[in-house]
């Protein structure tokens, strides 16, 4: 099977998963290549069974992004052959390739590529990087060729199913993963007894209100002409705003961002399944 048309479907916020959708799509190299940005807005096709479609999503705390499966709830395969594509922030990606692949399984379309791709994650900072700068050239280079071998799956060996199960697992040091573990559970602990709400800060002093927040926001948690507030309810921590900024003037300070530098600072390989 070679297929004439090529879905590229991606939730990306701050546009790690978009990155490795695409060049996943050149590796492909169908003749024809459809975009669905399902970022801001549903994402609604249907996608026939001599056509292919990729999925990317970016990993929350282990999970694929809640609002990502929200915004694709409307696509639809007909048996249609597709690359299921997790990003994560260096440290691990938890069930989500499993429960992306299940999703989109659930809406008729069969795994024939899952692959969990690094990209910087969402509190790396310059004072505490985590994957800084993922997706590069180089993963883009991994991307394409991912893309190159389900095509040549696709066409020596059709539509053969692929369990999400098959992924390598991340490699993280015991040491640095019970690090993570023990923080985690005690941030969790102190949570539960002295609540605390960590939310993005906007500096009123650097803040031009250009309104660049406002559009890249996933969620709609900042208002035009109120930029300086976020709306706590609907951040879900992407920090495309703090990215994003030209001014520099917003922030999010996250706990869990010097602990993540310090345990996991070894450039991670992308892990592929065909």
């Amino acid at each position: 099977m070679k297929p004439e048309t090529c879905h590229l479907c991606w939730f990306s916020p701050t546009g790690t998963s978009r990155s490795v959708a695409e060049a996943v799509g050149r590796g492909v190299n169908a003749p024809q290549t459809l975009l669905h940005d399902a970022t801001h807005s549903e994402a609604a096709f249907t996608a026939t069974t001599g056509s292919l479609a990729v999925f990317a999503a970016p990993v929350y705390g282990g999970h694929v992004a809640a609002p990502a499966l929200q915004r694709m709830e409307k696509i639809r395969g007909d048996g249609t052959p597709a690359v299921v594509i997790v990003v994560y922030g260096n440290r691990d990606y938890g069930s989500a390739a499993r429960e992306l692949s299940d999703y989109v399984s659930q809406r008729g379309f069969i795994p024939v590529g899952i692959g969990a791709f690094v990209g910087e994650h969402s509190y790396s900072t310059n004072r505490y990087p985590i994957a800084a700068g993922r997706p590069d050239e180089r993963d883009r280079q991994d991307a394409e060729a991912f893309g190159r071998a389900v095509a040549a799956k696709l066409a020596t060996e059709g539509v053969r199913q692929v369990d999400a199960a098959a992924l390598p697992g991340v490699r993280n040091g015991k040491l640095a993963t019970w690090r993570f573990m023990r923080f985690a559970l005690g941030y969790l602990l102190r949570q539960k007894r002295h609540p605390v709400r960590i939310e993005v800060e906007t500096s009123a002093e650097r803040c031009t209100h250009c309104g660049h927040c406002v559009k890249v926001c996933p969620t709609g948690a900042i208002t035009a002409g109120d930029e300086l507030h976020t709306d706590a309810s609907r951040c879900i921590r992407c920090c495309a705003c703090v990215k994003g900024c030209p001014a520099g003037a917003r922030s999010y300070d996250s706990p869990f961002a010097p602990v993540l530098s310090r345990n996991f600072p070894q450039r991670k390989p992308n892990l592929t399944k065909v």
